[in-house]
């Protein structure tokens, strides 16, 4: 049974955390003399009231059950989403309540996708918290649920079950404070290092920190109405791929790479394969963007491997129009729209873990159709996967179809052309931002009808969380009527 006070002190900390960042936000706009001030004071002064309430009011809790770690896990999104659009709103300007809503889901979720025509309207303090979003949404997926969800009697959250690495598979309780501190340590040192690097290569102070916690957190904000192209500067894309695809792959790895310990990125198995497949398809874009006669060689190869890794890693940063090119170039973006990044990462999608194993169970059940009474186990790096693991990820991923397809469906019955439908439906379920149609590179979401952007905030929560997590806690309070 789900403890209530539980539930709601945990929520008054996630909001105390969100209250921190909308203070410093209102304190840049305040030196700045910027209209948003107010607007940040007052989302700052009340998400630390209604945090602070549960702090004082609700007695120290010693342990919480998994049933409750799950509910704060899935409500702590939520609310936080709906914290999150109140300076957008009280501000105005582009942002209407859907517009405001949609903004923070995008933020939080790490997904990129804006309703913005012009983000250089955007006052200095406002642009810092909607990079800030990005930034509590990136560590939260990983940090915030290790720090909440404790194991007890050997359950584990569903999230962290579909999960095969050696940091996913730490225990919650025993190892909770190790794994925070590695994943905080690559989190902020990629952070840190990035800010530094771009400030080094042209861009401002204010710029590159925005800039940084929208890479590591995977999710594609920009300061700028064109993104990255509005730079034009190969120093600062080379340095911002690096930092895309460093953040795309498992934090555990990264770490063991840092400390120059065994098992890391450049032997792990899957993470060779990881980095194949992204090369592979930067090669066959280049290509035949050369080939086509859109750029020459080294001007293709620039574009190309930019937004390769741009989507792989599901940042969604810009540097062209890739709704222009051929319809080959078109399929391959699709595809990495849809695999992106590793398990453990910041990364959203369906992992290129998951579908690394499920075309080894595909190897293994042809093995057992040829020879029925041999043996044969799937493994990654040496390990042996369980059977129940297989079956959760050939689950995940048959959901993710289904919830895309299903998305697409509804999306063309309000009207919306199927390129776009298709396009938003898959960017947003994976986090990745931009698509193609309507949601193109240099285009954005402002245009849809309200009841779509709203299905679509229902979209990316639902990636974020891994989609499981969401039906388990509906299936868990169905139960309890």
């Amino acid at each position: 049974m789900v403890r209530t006070r539980v539930v709601i002190k945990y929520l008054g900390y996630i909001l105390l955390f969100n209250a921190l960042f909308l203070f410093i936000s209102a304190t840049i706009s305040f030196f700045n003399g910027e209209s948003s001030l107010n607007a940040l004071l007052f989302s700052a002064a009340l998400c630390a009231i209604l945090g602070v309430f549960p702090y004082i009011f609700v007695e120290k809790i010693d342990e919480i059950r998994f049933h409750e770690g799950l509910s704060i896990s899935v409500l702590g999104w939520m609310i936080t989403c709906v914290v999150g659009m109140i300076p957008y709103f009280i501000w105005g300007g582009e942002f209407t309540l859907t517009n405001a809503l949609f903004e923070s889901v995008s933020g939080y979720t790490t997904t990129g996708a804006s309703i913005l025509n012009n983000v250089e309207a955007l006052p200095k303090g406002l642009l810092f918290w909607r990079s800030s979003t990005s930034f509590i949404g990136g560590v939260g997926i990983i940090l915030f649920v290790l720090l909440v969800l404790p194991e007890k009697k050997g359950v584990q959250s569903s999230f962290y079950r579909s999960e095969v690495s050696d940091l996913s598979k730490m225990s919650f309780r025993t190892r909770s404070r190790h794994i925070t501190r590695i994943i905080a340590t690559v989190y902020f040192s990629l952070i840190i290092a990035e800010t530094i690097l771009l400030s080094l290569f042209g861009m401002s102070f204010f710029d590159a920190v925005c800039h940084s916690f929208s890479t590591i957190a995977t999710s594609g904000f920009s300061t700028k109405n064109h993104s990255i192209a509005s730079y034009n500067n190969v120093w600062i894309e080379m340095i911002i791929m690096f930092f895309m695809l460093a953040s795309s792959l498992h934090f555990g790895l990264v770490y063991a790479t840092m400390t120059r310990q065994k098992h890391n990125i450049f032997t792990s198995r899957p993470t060779r394969m990881y980095m194949l497949v992204i090369f592979i398809g930067i090669l066959l874009i280049t290509f035949q963007l050369t080939h086509e006669q859109m750029f020459g060689f080294w001007e293709s190869l620039r574009y190309a491997a930019f937004q390769v890794v741009a989507l792989t890693s599901t940042t969604g940063l810009v540097t062209a129009d890739t709704s222009l090119w051929p319809l080959f170039s078109i399929i391959l973006l699709i595809y990495f729209s849809f695999q992106c990044g590793m398990v453990g990462s910041t990364a959203g999608g369906i992992k290129f873990d998951r579908i690394y194993l499920f075309f080894s169970s595909f190897n293994k059940q042809l093995k057992l159709i040829l020879h029925p009474n041999g043996i044969y186990a799937v493994k990654m790096d040496k390990k042996v996967i369980e059977h129940d693991l297989e079956l959760q990820i050939i689950v995940f991923i048959i959901l993710y179809i289904l919830t895309f397809f299903i998305t697409s469906l509804l999306l063309s019955a309000m009207g919306i052309d199927g390129v776009t439908a298709f396009s938003a439906s898959f960017a947003t379920i994976g986090n990745v931002g931009p698509g193609f149609g309507g949601v193109s590179s240099f285009n954005n979401y402002a245009l849809l009808p309200d009841a779509a952007k709203y299905l679509l905030s229902a979209n990316m929560l639902l990636g974020r969380l891994e989609i499981m997590n969401v039906f388990a806690l509906i299936v868990m309070l169905v139960r309890k009527k």
